[in-house]
């Protein structure tokens, strides 16, 4: 046995948390904490749309630094549909196929980085896949895909790095698998990949049932971009959606009903050009909605989805509001 002193614990209890802290900057489990969503869900495709997922498919990319070379390794949280998490419709039946591409076009092909599995959104080379359906090894646990090497993705001038394509597709029955992602360096435990990211370009998720807990997606503002329209489906009329930036808090966001869309477009002020947006999406108090799963996308001025990145790109926004001083004159 180790005998510490207090020094040498003290210096113990300073590493582990600047481990964490480190650690958290690069997080790479998708939802991320900043998000705080609690799942990803994806519908088996004989599943009515108003269930809450209106086309039975979700599209995810994992960016690698062009640095990195180690092996890495894509898990999926509780992959199977058939256990606490998942959502009945009235017996579990339900299939969901993983698949993850890599290789020349598996994120620069125009179909993949859409908002509907249609075309050739499974572009680039199949590196692996599996089905899942009432599986109680994988309730509650993870199933990891890999070992890949980096180079495996398809190389990006834009962001530098390498990526990779991860869909999830319910191929059968009607009910809704909930599960999360992670982009690790390890098989065994979750270990985030500096500089790593995820990003999606319409994300279909579980809201809280609590109105405390108000859940996040950071769509990025590119150069160019003049004015963005946020679509919501399936919201349920619960509560608002506010866009929150550096220089605004946007709360005329449109929030759809049951199983419809619901559209919203407002302007991008210069300041904002280059940074990420903050879309809050804020529970009504009553009477509470409880299992509602959504869908949001945001476009620009040309109808071109824009990239949600679960670390979001120059951070949190935090909103600035602008003071002006006027000078008073005596008289």
């Amino acid at each position: 046995m180790i005998v510490l002193n207090d020094s040498m614990s003290r210096y113990i209890q300073i590493i582990l948390i600047q481990f964490v802290f480190v650690a958290g900057l690069f997080a790479q489990p998708v939802p991320a904490p900043d998000e705080n969503i609690p799942y990803l869900v994806t519908f088996g495709n004989k599943a009515e749309t108003s269930w809450g997922d209106d086309d039975f498919c979700q599209v995810f990319f994992f960016l690698i630094p062009k640095d990195f070379e180690d092996p890495i390794y894509i898990k999926v949280y509780d992959p199977d549909c058939g256990g606490a998490i998942d959502e009945i419709n009235v017996y579990f039946n339900t299939t969901t196929e993983f698949s993850i591409y890599g290789g020349a076009r598996c994120w620069t092909e125009e179909d993949a980085r859409g908002t509907e599995p249609i075309g050739n959104y499974k572009s680039g080379n199949l590196l692996a896949s599996k089905k899942f359906g009432v599986d109680p090894e994988y309730d509650e646990a993870w199933y990891t895909f890999g070992p890949f090497n980096p180079k495996e993705g398809e190389f990006s001038d834009d962001f530098q790095g390498y990526v990779f394509k991860m869909i999830a597709e319910g191929v059968d029955g009607d009910d809704g698998n909930l599960y999360q992602y992670y982009l690790s360096t390890d098989a065994d435990i979750n270990i985030p990949i500096e500089g790593g990211k995820a990003f999606t370009y319409e994300y279909t998720f579980r809201m809280w049932n609590t109105p405390e807990n108000v859940s996040h997606i950071y769509p990025y503002v590119e150069e160019g971009t003049v004015s963005v329209r946020q679509w919501n489906f399936d919201w349920d009329n619960d509560g608002g959606i506010h866009s929150l930036s550096v220089v605004r808090i946007f709360k005329g966001n449109k929030v759809s009903g049951e199983d419809v869309w619901s559209d919203s477009e407002f302007s991008i002020k210069p300041a904002e050009i280059g940074k990420s947006l903050d879309f809050r999406f804020v529970k009504k108090q009553f009477p509470a909605v409880i299992n509602n799963n959504v869908v949001i996308s945001v476009q620009n001025q040309f109808g071109e989805a824009m990239p949600f990145f679960n670390i979001p790109i120059g951070g949190v926004p935090k909103y600035q509001p602008m003071i002006t001083i006027e000078e008073i004159k005596e008289e």
